[in-house]
């Protein structure tokens, strides 16, 4: 909507930026639900999937959606072009996403790197994620969803406060 001017209707309107916000989020929330959905109802034909916690494992899908549906508007803020939207994904989120805990339990590291591994957000996610299917966990899950709804919070404020000064979107 950015590189393609269509925010800037969004920006002479009346409408305050949390609301913005909640618009950008709330869609981009939908297609990566929609996205996951079809992916595990296609997985089910080919494997044997069993959710230990069907409801945990729908909340962390919410909130892990919401969190990086705010994470890709802050991304997006900072683009200057289409090529410039990749950089985060690739020198930031994929480096993150294997230091967090994806392929392996953060318990098997050196404790000096079990804390280090606590700073970074994706473990939360894939922990989180990990009890909602398999029914265990490195960190207790009331911490994972605290953590994950300071992430979300924090993101959120961070956004507004962007979309409100017109970073990345005013010339």
């Amino acid at each position: 909507a950015k590189l393609q001017k269509h925010v800037e209707e969004l920006l002479i309107s009346p409408i305050p930026g949390y609301v913005i916000l909640a618009g950008y989020v709330a869609g981009a929330v939908i297609r990566g639900l929609a996205v996951g959905v079809t992916v595990t109802l296609v997985s089910f034909f080919f494997a044997d999937m069993r959710i230990a916690n069907p409801g945990i494992t729908i909340a962390v899908v919410v909130a892990t959606a919401v969190l990086f549906s705010m994470a890709g508007f802050v991304n997006a803020l900072f683009a200057k072009s289409f090529d410039d939207v990749t950089i985060i994904p690739t020198f930031v989120l994929t480096p993150l996403t294997y230091l967090g805990g994806v392929f392996y339990s953060i318990r098997l590291l050196p404790e000096f790197w079990q804390h280090v591994s606590l700073l970074n957000p994706i473990v939360y996610m894939v922990d989180a994620f990990r009890y909602g299917f398999l029914g265990v966990s490195d960190i207790e899950i009331g911490k994972t969803f605290a953590i994950m709804m300071i992430f979300i919070a924090v993101l959120f404020g961070f956004c507004v406060h962007l979309l409100n000064r017109g970073t990345g979107l005013r010339t």
